[in-house]
C-alpha cells in the first residue's frame, strides 16, 4: 500500500471516533497494553509529559513542546484531531512523521494488531510511541484523546501531569456531572508524579486533592496562584503579557481563551524549571514561536486579510464564551461566519452565544457526525440570526469571501472538522 491507502486502511478498518462518533470509543486499556507489549514498551524508552483536560490541552500541549525545543530537546508531540493531514497528529521537533513510517508501521504489525481489533486511537497512539523510540526523543508530550482514566496514552509513566480544565464535553462517555468528568480526567495522575491543575471549580476540585493524595502527587492549582498580570492583543493577532515570573512574555497564540491556558502552561513550565529540563529564557523564547515550531493551527488564526479571515477550532460551549467575547470585540463593518457543529456538541447554548448582529453562512463538515445543516438553520431561524445554508464549508466559506467587503471580518468555526475542511481547500 501507499501513504494514502495506508491512511483510507487505517480509516477504514477500525473504529474511528471522528467519523462514528461514540460507537468508535473502546474504554478500557487492555488493547494498548497488548500493543505495547508486542513493540517491547516504546512508551518506556524516553520521558513524557502527560496532558488532559476538556479544553485547551491542544494549545498547552504544543506550548510546552516549544518551550522543550528551545531547550535544545529531541521533542515528541502527540496530539489529535489532525486538521488536514493524518500525519499531524504525530511530530519530532515540528515534522511530522513520515509517510514511510506509516506504511511501514502497518504493513509491519496488521498480523498482530488485525485481530486484537483495536480502535483508530489506540494504532494511533501506538504508532506515536514507537515513532518516538524510533527517533529517540529525549521527551514526549503526549496528550489524551477522550477522559483519562481509561484513555489509551494512559499507559506512560510521566514526569509530570496536567490536567488543564474540565468542562462538560462528551458527557455520553465521560459522565452527566462535572465530579464525574473530574473523576475521569483525574486518572492520568500517577503515583509520585506531580500534577498541575489549570482551572477549577467547587465541583472538581475535591476530586483532584483526592486523587492527589491517594497518589501521593503533589498538586498545584494553576488558578490560586495568578502568574499574569496583564495582556494585551499584539497586532498580528498573538498575545502580549506581563508576569510575575518571566517578565514580558510575547506568544504567537492568539485567543482570549490562552489567557488561562498560559497560566496553566507557565506553571506546568515551572515544575520542568525545577527539574533542571529548561530555563527560564527557554520559556520566553519557546512561547514566542509556538506555531513556527510545532505547525500548530486553528486557534484564533488569521489567514487572510481584506477581508480578514479568523480561523479557530473552538467547538464547544466552553470554547465559545470566549470565542464570542472576542468575536464582539474585534474591529468590522459586517461580521461574517461560517459555523457548523457535530452531534456531541450542545448545539443550542452555543447558538445562544453566536452574536446576533452577524451575517451567518451554515454549513456541515465532511464527517459523519456533522449536524446537518437544516437543523442548525432551524435553530438559527429560531433565534432570529440572518443566515442561509450550504452543503458543505467550501460553498459557505465561497459566499462568505464573496459578500464581505475589504473592511468585513469573517469567522470560520463551530468544529475542528469546519475548520479542517476549510484548510483541506
Amino acid at each position: 500500500m501507499n501513504y494514502k491507502e495506508t491512511v483510507e486502511y487505517l480509516f477504514n478498518s477500525t473504529p474511528v471516533f471522528e467519523k462514528t462518533g461514540a460507537s468508535a470509543y473502546k474504554p478500557g486499556l487492555g488493547r494498548i497494553v497488548d500493543l505495547c507489549d508486542h513493540l517491547k514498551q516504546p512508551q518506556d524508552r524516553y520521558l513524557t509529559i502527560h496532558i488532559a483536560g476538556t479544553n485547551g490541552k491542544g494549545s498547552c500541549s504544543h506550548s510546552l513542546a516549544a518551550i522543550l525545543q528551545h531547550a535544545g530537546l529531541k521533542v515528541g508531540l502527540f496530539t489529535s484531531p489532525h486538521l488536514v493531514d493524518f500525519r499531524e497528529r504525530i511530530r519530532v521537533n515540528g515534522e511530522c512523521v513520515t509517510e514511510d513510517f506509516v506504511i511501514q508501521f502497518v504493513e509491519r504489525h496488521r498480523s498482530f494488531f488485525e485481530p486484537l481489533h483495536p480502535s483508530f486511537f489506540e494504532l494511533t497512539t501506538a504508532m506515536a510511541f514507537e515513532y518516538f523510540a524510533t527517533q529517540q526523543v529525549d521527551i514526549a508530550v503526549i496528550e489524551t484523546g477522550l477522559g483519562g482514566r481509561l484513555d489509551s496514552t494512559n499507559v506512560v509513566t510521566p514526569l509530570l501531569s496536567v490536567i488543564t480544565n474540565i468542562s462538560f464535553d462528551h458527557t455520553n462517555l465521560l459522565g452527566a456531572t462535572l465530579e464525574e468528568i473530574a473523576h475521569e480526567k483525574a486518572g492520568i495522575i500517577k503515583p509520585g508524579v506531580p500534577v498541575v491543575i489549570g482551572e477549577t471549580s467547587q465541583e472538581t476540585r475535591d476530586v483532584f486533592i483526592s486523587k492527589s493524595q491517594e497518589c501521593h502527587s503533589p498538586i498545584l492549582f494553576a488558578d490560586d496562584l495568578p502568574v499574569i498580570t496583564s495582556y494585551d492583543i499584539i497586532p498580528d493577532g498573538g498575545m502580549r503579557y506581563q508576569t510575575t515570573a518571566f517578565g514580558v512574555i510575547e506568544s504567537d497564540l492568539g485567543g482570549f481563551y490562552q489567557i488561562k491556558n498560559m497560566n496553566t502552561v507557565l506553571h506546568a513550565a515551572e515544575q520542568l524549571l525545577k527539574m533542571g529540563i529548561i530555563t527560564d529564557r527557554d520559556i520566553v523564547s519557546g512561547l514566542a514561536k509556538v506555531c513556527d515550531k510545532t505547525g500548530l493551527m486553528g486557534r484564533w488564526q488569521t489567514i487572510h486579510y481584506e477581508p480578514r479571515v479568523i480561523i479557530d477550532t473552538g467547538h464547544n460551549v466552553a470554547g465559545w464564551q470566549y470565542i464570542s467575547k472576542q468575536l464582539s470585540q474585534q474591529q468590522y463593518d459586517t461580521l461574517h461566519i461560517v459555523f457548523g457543529m457535530v452531534d456531541d456538541k450542545d448545539l443550542a447554548t452555543v447558538m445562544d452565544m453566536l452574536p446576533k448582529d452577524a451575517v451567518y453562512y451554515f454549513t456541515q463538515a465532511s464527517t459523519h457526525r456533522a449536524i446537518p445543516v437544516d437543523k442548525v438553520l432551524q435553530e438559527g431561524i429560531k433565534r432570529g440570526l440572518n443566515a442561509t445554508a450550504y452543503t458543505s464549508v467550501r460553498e459557505a466559506y465561497t459566499s462568505a469571501i464573496q459578500k464581505a467587503t475589504s473592511h468585513d471580518l469573517v469567522f470560520v468555526g463551530g468544529s475542528s472538522y469546519v475548520v479542517a475542511d476549510l484548510l483541506s481547500e
